[in-house]
């Protein structure tokens, strides 16, 4: 057998074992699967493999969490996601779960998993397609300090729009994207970049999660006078980037701990704020899926941290993110441990199953796993 006919035949093999599954849970939701949506779920198999790679893991490994890749496809299917757009609209990377679960010899059982982030224009594309009403969605604008800028003023239901004169200089302060309704009329949306501290406190409060700051040796653990020792440092924590602002939390050394490279190195923060004015305009703007599944997805894909608890009750009870990066919006470790109590709903499609049979399906001999380690498009 030549060397492209066994590559071709064990990323062949990894399409076949998706793309049906895929299929019967959007029509048995009743969402099409059409051409569009089987390009967006073939690329991602192509990113996804890509940072499989990346990582030296096989699509047979047996830590790599199938199910997770799986809800990761219904999503980029249904919302219509194409990492290979340019710009992207989604991209992928890798991040460790701890089961809590242990092997025979006591140690703890770890998951690998497949973790997806929409991005700024992923966003776009999702607000044109569903947006309710909306008809054009035009070029945002990026307006910074030293620019001339005058909001837009209502008298009663008329409107004045704003006016903008770009300097090209200083910050981004506010980014404002005018949307077009299917009435003809458009409606200008403005994000502050004072506001993005709201996003930075998620954050923040995401990555202290399990921290203890030496007061205990786990949250899991903690003694109630060790719960509030810690409760009362992370309390001083968000009261200090409240009182510093957001650039200022950025550069502060104390606070930095608790913060992904993106937030705080000088070459991604501005990119970084800017996703998140955009994000927090577009994620406001009323949309309508046409499916409550679909935009059950959409959810998901928008808030990771309410998805990982409802996994959580769902599936692996218990779980535990470690090297969480960057989450959108997250509630406070009280308002979690209630969630976790009162969130019941269970999943749409029995994934327990479909986990063994993809496990089962992904066993690819040693000789033909050796070609798998590229994309195949």
């Amino acid at each position: 057998m030549s060397e492209k006919k066994q590559f071709s035949t064990a990323l062949t093999k990894v399409n076949d074992i998706y793309y049906p599954m895929i299929e019967r849970q959007l029509t048995g939701n009743g969402i099409q699967f059409d051409d569009y949506s089987k390009q967006c779920v073939l690329n991602s198999i192509s990113a996804i493999n890509n940072v499989l790679d990346e990582n030296n893991i096989s699509w047979n490994h047996p830590q790599l969490d199938h199910s997770n890749i799986t809800e990761i496809l219904l999503k980029v299917a249904s919302l219509k996601l194409n990492p290979s757009a340019s710009p992207k609209e989604v991209y992928f990377e890798i991040r460790n779960v701890n089961t809590k679960r242990k092997d025979e010899k006591g140690n703890d059982i770890w998951k690998k998993q497949i973790k997806m982030e929409i991005q700024g224009d992923g966003n776009d594309a999702i607000l044109s397609r569903f947006g309710r009403d909306v008809k054009t969605v035009h070029q945002y604008w990026l307006v910074r300090e030293d620019d001339e800028f005058e909001y837009p003023i209502y008298n009663g239901i008329e409107m004045t729009p704003p006016k903008w004169r770009p300097k090209g200089k200083g910050k981004v302060v506010r980014v404002v994207y005018p949307i077009e309704k299917t009435n003809g009329t458009i409606e200008y949306y403005i994000a502050e970049r004072e506001d993005v501290i709201k996003n930075l406190i998620a954050h923040v409060k995401n990555n202290m999660m399990n921290e203890t700051f030496g007061f205990a040796k786990s949250r899991f653990e903690a003694k109630p006078d060790q719960k509030e020792k810690i409760k009362a440092k992370k309390d001083e924590i968000i009261q200090r980037i409240k009182e510093l602002g957001l650039d200022g939390a950025l550069n502060d050394k104390e606070i930095q701990k608790y913060i992904s490279p993106a937030w705080k190195e000088e070459h991604s923060r501005e990119s970084m704020i800017i996703r998140k004015m955009r994000n927090n305009i577009v994620k406001k703007i009323p949309k309508d899926f046409g499916s409550a599944y679909v935009a059950l997805k959409y959810e998901d894909s928008t808030n990771d941290y309410e998805e990982r608890v409802r996994k959580d009750i769902t599936e692996h009870a218990n779980a535990e993110v470690i090297d969480i990066i960057d989450h959108e919006e997250v509630k406070n470790e009280e308002s979690a441990e209630e969630l976790q109590k009162e969130q019941k709903q269970e999943s749409i499609q029995d994934e327990t199953s479909e986990r063994e049979v993809i496990q089962e399906s992904f066993i690819i001999d040693d000789k033909e796993q050796e070609y798998t380690s590229k994309p195949p498009f």
